[in-house]
């Protein structure tokens, strides 16, 4: 999101439209840009909370409908992978109509899909497509390229702390309010676990309406940390074709394939192993699927903690060794993980918990750091397209998870190879380049 240092004054503001005043509009809230980031992560975690409530579903839709956990592995494959496509087209979105339009419209899409798949689902493919496709669309268009795209506009200094501030909001929505739906799903059944997110997403978009603001020029004040004022830039129109051109210049660049693959083996590594497969695999051992949500919740707590101390860490850290630290021991943890699974919790197990959780979204920050370095004014759409890497390879591993453990009866053979996948990736961070190459962005 570029913008021109040109003007100081708010009279440079985007032309409005015809017999309309240029001065800025006032909210009926006080804004600032830490209370517009404090409003993005109620609505990254309100999204957040639908992305692991599927892996809560594989046991339920099995036992009640007989599906095979392969298909259920489809229909989070198709949610993962449409999460991801979405990203870069809602970041071009956001530049053409605002990230208010786009953030509304994305929580009344995972109400819409969350109510469908309660009330009138009732073959596998419906779950692919209320699931996968609707609740896919509107996570993906609040998730992290919605927090880069906060980020780029309304700060200028700390922006690596933010990020990792509204990542672990994302964090918080996926893991902290498991064990509350675990419950939920005990006592009063899958279905009203889904209607119950499908209302938290209802009640918070009119929220995010009164709230959210495009940027800093619409409420007459400057990003956190600009010395300047900065003016809105105008309204990109077709945000669709910037997206694809976005991807055109940016696959022609050795950095973005770098970027891509290693976002992907991140998102099979998470998503799609830990976020899908952790709980069936942890009720496999005995363990009650409560319990399993709880350690799934304990993982989101110090996900928040690894999360702002990456971001902090990315301000003032070569982004590329970070990212390959975080891999390497994450592969060490995935491999040890089989050892580690009971019918009880014990310590050893509470210790994977605790540094799979640290390092579990703590790729993002150096990542969006990287898209920035790289790319430029673009960084919010490339960052987008790398993200979609992340779901392609989240997909991946939901499906083939599922189809191993239906193939081996064990889901030994799954958590071995995403910990090679996870060495891979530590060696691609490392090769990519730590400089903006000139000409691309």
């Amino acid at each position: 999101m570029s913008t021109s240092p040109s003007s100081t004054s708010s009279t440079s503001l985007s032309k409005p439209p015809a017999g309309k005043s240029s001065t800025p509009r006032r909210p009926r809230l006080p804004l600032t840009p830490w209370t517009v980031a404090a409003a993005a992560a109620l609505a990254i975690v309100t999204a957040g909370t639908f992305t692991t409530l599927a892996g809560l579903l594989v046991g339920p839709l099995h036992a009640e409908l007989g599906w095979s956990r392969g298909a259920i592995g489809v229909g989070s494959a198709v949610n993962m992978v449409v999460y991801g496509a979405t990203a870069p087209f809602a970041a071009a979105l956001m530049d053409r109509f605002g990230m208010r339009y786009v953030t509304t419209g994305a929580l009344g899409l995972v109400g819409a899909g969350a109510v469908l798949t309660a009330t009138a689902m009732t073959a596998a493919w419906q779950f692919a497509l209320y699931w996968g496709v609707l609740v896919g669309l509107g996570t993906g268009a609040s998730a992290m390229a919605f927090a880069a795209t906060v980020t780029e506009r309304w700060f200028v200094a700390r922006r690596g702390l933010v990020t990792g501030l509204l990542t672990a909001a994302s964090v918080v929505g996926q893991f902290v309010f498991l064990p509350v739906l675990s419950e939920v799903v005990g006592r009063y059944g899958w279905r009203a676990a889904a209607l119950t997110l499908a209302g938290a997403a209802v009640l918070t978009a009119p929220l995010m309406w009164l709230t959210l603001r495009d940027h800093p020029a619409e409420v007459g004040q400057r990003p956190y940390g600009a010395t300047e004022f900065v003016p809105r830039p105008t309204p990109v129109a077709g945000a669709g074709r910037r997206a694809v051109r976005v991807l055109f210049r940016a696959a022609r660049t050795g950095p973005f394939w770098l970027l891509a693959a290693t976002f992907a083996i991140c998102g099979a590594s998470t998503n799609g192993v830990m976020w899908t497969h952790f709980a069936p695999a942890a009720h496999d051992h005995g363990m009650p699927m409560t319990a399993a949500a709880s350690l799934l919740a304990l993982i989101g707590i110090f996900n928040v903690a690894g999360t702002v101390a990456s971001g902090w860490l990315t301000d003032r850290r070569d982004a590329r060794r970070l990212l390959a630290a975080y891999f390497a021991v994450r592969g060490l943890a995935l491999l040890a993980l089989p050892l580690l699974l009971t019918a009880t919790v014990q310590p050893p197990l509470v210790a994977f918990v605790i540094v799979f959780g640290l390092l579990d979204v703590a790729t993002v920050p150096p990542t969006i750091a990287l898209c920035r370095a790289h790319f430029g004014h673009d960084a919010a759409i490339v960052f987008g397209w790398v993200n979609s890497a992340h779901q392609v390879g989240a997909g991946a591993v939901a499906f083939l998870g599922g189809a191993a453990r239906d193939a081996f009866g064990s889901y030994d053979l799954v958590w071995v190879g995403t910990a090679a996948l996870c060495a891979t990736a530590a060696l691609l961070s490392l090769a990519t380049p730590g400089h903006r190459p000139a000409g691309v962005g």
